[in-house]
């Protein structure tokens, strides 16, 4: 039901340069944000119009045939104009023709300071999104603001933890582990009684990586503008690296990529045992691997330190609303409608993991049984990993761009030839750097 949260790769259209000369342009960006009440919002439903919004995720062509009934006077063209990657280009094409730009964009949290930096959203504090905090969990919720601006409000989260198949785990004797160091045992205890299965799937993802180091107590990025800061060298990357090192050299992950054929049939036939990654995952499992339905389990993400409950998030994405964007006010009552009123219900109902506080909390969420899961009440663990999560991390204002080279820097330490993993983050490191200082960032 959710977008794969693959490695993406970058389209040479959606350059960091022209976020950095958009940062000066001057245009639309230079006054104090907007000031509309919610009698201003409500009088734009009943005036009406139309408004286009660009969006992959399915559940909201629900949150729109709902919406366009309850105010008939709006019309809402949902628009697919590619998913993730390919949707950014299109839109940094159309922000830099002035042209076609949509009124509302979906953008995933990790890709959100490229075009903040670039001032091509709006600031919607001034709608009353400041006062909208409590609303949401704390990792959605900072991954939206910048500074005291607000530039786009959160439609879902991903929060981590643990997915494992407990047929595989009962078979072998296995034991749902708590830290990490119990992971690798675990990883290595199942390869040797089954040299066909392995503990987990990873060929390199930097997305995967990056959501580690988050949980590992890692903050390698430094943003402040257009001065970034990145140190891989840091001792809480390495603290990862030298465990998934372990995990490398033992050959005890699956060398199948992430959203492939083969990595269906693996976490379908046993020989793929556990997952950690976004609460989002459950309707993946659900619809793409339903050879073991019953099976697989949720669990807390394994920890650094034993008794520790430290989560990351992995993936989600926000609506925002572009600068250029012709019926502002139309488009905020939309995006409130869909991720704080009853869009954010209709989207739960649909299998989005919620980034609302109410959402989470409501009985009918926590107690919600799963048969895929054996009739877990799977939500109750994921909406714990929601309040785990660790602040302060910060994504580069040109993370689209770092992610798409880490297969050919990170990634290499899983093709053997001697590169570490920790190599490896520093070549993506040197790579970043240089790609940074060549668009005008300056780097620390």
């Amino acid at each position: 039901m959710f977008v794969p949260r693959r490695t993406l790769l970058l389209s040479a259209v959606l350059s960091a340069s022209l976020l950095v000369t958009g940062c000066g342009s001057g245009d639309d960006d230079g006054g104090p944000p907007a000031s509309v009440s919610d009698a201003d919002i409500e009088a734009a439903l009943a005036t009406g119009g139309s408004i286009t919004v660009w969006a992959w995720e399915p559940t909201l062509k629900q949150v729109v045939a709902d919406f366009q009934e309850r105010y008939p006077k709006v019309t809402v063209n949902l628009v697919n104009a590619g998913t993730g990657n390919d949707q950014y280009a299109a839109l940094q094409n159309a922000i830099a023709a002035r042209s076609g730009v949509p009124d509302v964009a979906q953008v995933e949290y990790f890709a959100l300071p490229q075009f903040v930096l670039a001032r091509s959203l709006t600031d919607l504090s001034g709608y009353g999104a400041g006062t909208l905090e409590a609303t949401f969990t704390p990792g959605p919720w900072n991954a939206v603001r910048s500074g005291g601006a607000v530039h786009g409000l959160p439609m879902d989260s991903g929060p981590m933890a643990l997915f494992y198949n407990k047929e595989v785990f009962d078979r072998h004797g296995l034991t749902v582990p708590t830290t990490w160091d119990e992971y690798v045992a675990q990883a290595e205890k199942l390869h040797r009684a089954d040299p066909e299965a392995y503990i987990t799937a990873d060929t390199g993802e930097a997305g995967f990586t990056t959501s580690m180091i988050w949980q590992a107590g890692g903050r390698p990025y430094r943003v402040d503008g257009t001065t970034v800061g990145i140190d891989f060298a840091e001792p809480a990357t390495r603290r990862f690296t030298a465990t998934w090192q372990r995990l490398i050299d033992g050959k005890l992950l699956a060398p199948v990529t992430s959203w492939t054929d083969a990595w269906y049939q693996g976490l379908g036939d046993g020989t793929i045992a556990t997952l950690v990654i976004g609460a989002w995952m459950p309707a993946n499992l659900e619809s793409g691997v339903t050879a073991a339905a019953g099976k697989w389990r949720v669990a807390p993400m394994p920890q650094w330190e034993a008794g520790g409950a430290v989560t990351a998030e992995h993936g989600g994405s926000s609506l925002a609303i572009p600068e250029q964007g012709t019926n502002k006010t139309l488009a905020y009552a939309f995006l409130r409608y869909a991720t704080v009123a009853e869009g954010a219900q209709t989207r739960t109902d649909h299998g989005a993991f919620p980034a609302t506080t109410a959402q989470l909390n409501s009985p009918q969420f926590l107690d919600k049984r799963f048969p895929y899961f054996g009739g877990q009440q799977v939500n109750k663990v994921l909406a714990e990993s929601a309040k785990q999560v660790a602040p302060g991390w910060s994504y580069l204002p040109f993370q689209v761009y770092a992610n798409s080279v880490f297969g050919d820097t990170g990634g290499r330490a899983y093709l053997g030839g001697g590169t570490t993993l920790q190599d490896g983050l520093l070549a993506w490191q040197d790579v970043s750097v240089r790609y940074g200082r060549d668009q005008g960032f300056t780097l620390r």
